[in-house]
């Protein structure tokens, strides 16, 4: 099989594609034949070999970067049920990677899931991965139809679905982007006000327009998410989900009396005591997906070029989620 394989740590030139023997799964496991494979932003931290603040050790080399794939069940390990065999389906490969390949083994229980046949393998993956993780942040926080919602980066995979749940409950919405490829994608959307937050001002833009917000969904961190939490209104909520500056929105207790506001990270522990878990939100999200009341933005990309995949997402010329595919 063809994979992707990562011999050292560095940049995205780092990522090389290999032939590899091909995979048997074992014992309660199944063998997906990977049509798209999943890109995270995670993904070009652990390349580098610093993940930061993501709760993931660097890997140990060589490695197999990626843990999300869909695909079609074409080998059963013992103990699987025979009816997997020859199904479409989409799994999280969990703290195991080996995503950008032409074929990954993963956990019958608990992580595979089935996909119904209109649902292209892209959207698949966007829903095992970002999609569950956009439901979480909003069970632990949803929003109402008295909200302002603000989404920086809205742009992006997670994003974006949050965008349209907002917009779903009756939110009045902010939708914020960095670059006119990236705001202009987003005027179909239905957000009430796009912002290019590269643009000075764009705060104050926003400050004019809604007067305030009440709740931001707060992906991006650094000096972005510094002025989201300027902006929120006495009673407002901050969810804290991503870092994709590189770091993490600096707040104290001060902010939270000064502006009185609430503040939260939406992942970890939080995400995994809600009903069902991690694998119940994965689910609810591919269903959503499967109805038509979540439509994903992807943007993929051949196998062979994961190194040009990882150097867009970087360098924030990919838009939605990022997507490798086989064929």
């Amino acid at each position: 099989m063809r994979a992707i394989r990562l011999h050292s740590f560095g940049g995205p030139d780092r990522l090389v594609l290999d032939e590899l023997p091909d995979l048997t799964p074992g014992p309660g496991q199944v063998r997906i034949a990977v049509e798209a494979a999943g890109v995270h932003l995670v993904d070009t931290e652990l390349r580098r070999g610093d993940p930061g603040p993501v709760p993931l050790p660097a890997p140990r080399l060589p490695t197999v970067p990626g843990r999300e794939v869909a695909g079609v069940v074409d080998a059963l390990g013992d103990g699987v049920d025979p009816g997997w065999l020859g199904r479409r389906a989409v799994a999280h490969l969990g703290p195991v990677p080996g995503g950008y390949a032409e074929q990954a083994v993963t956990a019958a229980d608990g992580q595979l899931f089935a996909v119904p046949g209109h649902v292209p393998a892209a959207d698949a993956v966007a829903a095992v991965g970002t999609g569950r993780t956009a439901l979480g942040v909003l069970e632990l926080e949803p929003p109402s139809a008295d909200d302002v919602v603000l989404v920086p980066s809205a742009a992006g995979g997670l994003g974006w679905l949050l965008v349209q749940a907002a917009r779903e409950r009756g939110a009045t919405v902010v939708a914020a982007a960095r670059g006119r490829h990236r705001t202009a994608r987003l005027a179909g959307l239905g957000a009430d006000l796009v912002v290019d937050y590269g643009e000075a001002g764009w705060d104050a833009r926003v400050r004019d327009a809604v007067g305030g917000v009440t709740l931001v969904y707060d992906g991006v961190g650094g000096a972005v998410g510094r002025c989201a939490l300027e902006l929120l209104r006495p009673g407002g909520r901050l969810v804290l989900f991503g870092w994709s500056s590189g770091t993490v929105t600096a707040l104290d207790s001060a902010d939270l009396v000064r502006l009185g506001i609430t503040a939260g990270w939406s992942l970890g522990p939080r995400m995994a005591a809600l009903p069902g878990g991690v694998p119940g939100l994965a689910a609810r999200a591919l269903d959503r997906v499967a109805s038509g009341a979540w439509r994903p933005l992807v943007t993929t990309y051949p196998l062979a070029e994961a190194a040009r995949a990882h150097a867009d997402l970087e360098q924030r010329r990919a838009l939605g989620k990022v997507v490798l595919t086989t064929s």
